[in-house]
C-alpha cells in the first residue's frame, strides 16, 4: 500500500472515531443531565449511558493507542494497552447487560426464574454495572501481569529467553482475550436467542386465540429484536475482528494496519448512531439543538 491510501485510511479512522466520540458524548450528556436533574434514570437508560461513556473512552484510547503505536517506536514498551483492555472489557459487559435487560423485560416466559428476574432486574442494574467495572479491573490486572512477566523475560538479554517471552505473551493474551471477551459475548447471544424463542412461543399462542388489534407484547418483541439484530451484526463483527487480531489467525501487514482498524471499529461506530437515533430522549435533544441553531442563524 502506498503512502496515499495509508493517509486516506488514517483520515477515515480519525473521522470515524471522532464522530463516534461525538455521538457517545452527546448521549452521555443528554442522559447524564436527566440523571442529575431528576436524581433518577430508568434502568435501561442507565445501561445505555454507561455504555456510551465506555465507548467514548474506547474510541479515544483507540486513536491515542494507534497513533503512538504507529508513529513512535518506543511506544512498543508502553502500558497504555492495559487501560484499553480495561475499557474494552467493561464495554463488552455493558453491551451484554443491555441485551439481558431487554430479554428479561420483554420476554414472556412463565418460568418462576424469569418472573423473579423480571421483578428484580431494574433494581439490580447498578450492581450489574459495578460488576462490569470489577470484571474490567480483573481483566486489566491479568493483562498487566502478563505484560510485566513477558517484558522481564525479553529484557534479560538472553535470545532464547526473549523468544520464550514473546511466545508466552502471545499465548497468554490469546487465552486472556478468549476468557474476558467471549464470556460476555456468549451471554449476549444467549439473551437474543431467548428473546427470539419468546417471540416464537408468543406467536404460537396467538394462533390459538382471537387476535387482538393492538398486541403490545408482539410489538415489544419485534421492536427489541429489530434493534438487537443490528446490535448482533455490529457486535459480532467487532468481536470476531478483535479475536482475529489477537490470535493472529490472519497476518495483518503494517501497510494495512489503518485499513484493518477502520474495519474493526466500523461496527460499534454505526451502532452508536443507531442508539442516538433510536432513543426518544436523544431525538428530542437533537430537535431542540437544531431549533436553537436555526433560531440563532
Amino acid at each position: 500500500m502506498s503512502f496515499s491510501p495509508t493517509l486516506i485510511f488514517v483520515v477515515i479512522f480519525c473521522v470515524q472515531s471522532l464522530a463516534a466520540m461525538l455521538q457517545n458524548g452527546f448521549m452521555v450528556t443528554v442522559l447524564g443531565r436527566e440523571w442529575l436533574q431528576s436524581q433518577a434514570l430508568p434502568a435501561g437508560d442507565m445501561i445505555v449511558a454507561c455504555l456510551a461513556a465506555s465507548r467514548f473512552c474506547l474510541h479515544g484510547l483507540a486513536i491515542l493507542n494507534n497513533f503512538l503505536n504507529f508513529f513512535l517506536f518506543w511506544y512498543k514498551n508502553n502500558y497504555l494497552g492495559v487501560v484499553w483492555d480495561f475499557v474494552n472489557t467493561v464495554t463488552f459487559w455493558f453491551t451484554s447487560w443491555l441485551a439481558v435487560f431487554y430479554c428479561v423485560k420483554i420476554s414472556s416466559f412463565s418460568h418462576p426464574i424469569f418472573s423473579w428476574m423480571k421483578w428484580r432486574i431494574s433494581r439490580s442494574v447498578p450492581k450489574l454495572l459495578l460488576a462490569s467495572l470489577i470484571f474490567g479491573g480483573l481483566s486489566a490486572i491479568s493483562s498487566l501481569t502478563g505484560t510485566i512477566i513477558a517484558f522481564q523475560m525479553m529484557a534479560c538479554g538472553n535470545c532464547t529467553l526473549t523468544y520464550r517471552g514473546k511466545v508466552f505473551y502471545g499465548y497468554f493474551y490469546r487465552y486472556h482475550a478468549l476468557l474476558m471477551w467471549v464470556t460476555p459475548f456468549f451471554l449476549f447471544l444467549l439473551s437474543i436467542i431467548l428473546l427470539m424463542l419468546s417471540l416464537y412461543w408468543h406467536l404460537e399462542q396467538m394462533r390459538h386465540h382471537r387476535p387482538r388489534p393492538h398486541d403490545h407484547s408482539t410489538q415489544a418483541h419485534t421492536t427489541a429484536l429489530k434493534s438487537l439484530t443490528f446490535f448482533l451484526i455490529f457486535y459480532t463483527s467487532y468481536v470476531l475482528l478483535l479475536l482475529i487480531t489477537t490470535t493472529k489467525a490472519v497476518t495483518i501487514y503494517d501497510s494495512w494496519h489503518w485499513a484493518w482498524e477502520v474495519i474493526t471499529y466500523t461496527g460499534i461506530s454505526l451502532h452508536s448512531t443507531i442508539l442516538v437515533l433510536g432513543s426518544p430522549k436523544s431525538r428530542r435533544a437533537l430537535k431542540k439543538f437544531s431549533c436553537l441553531c436555526v433560531a440563532s442563524s
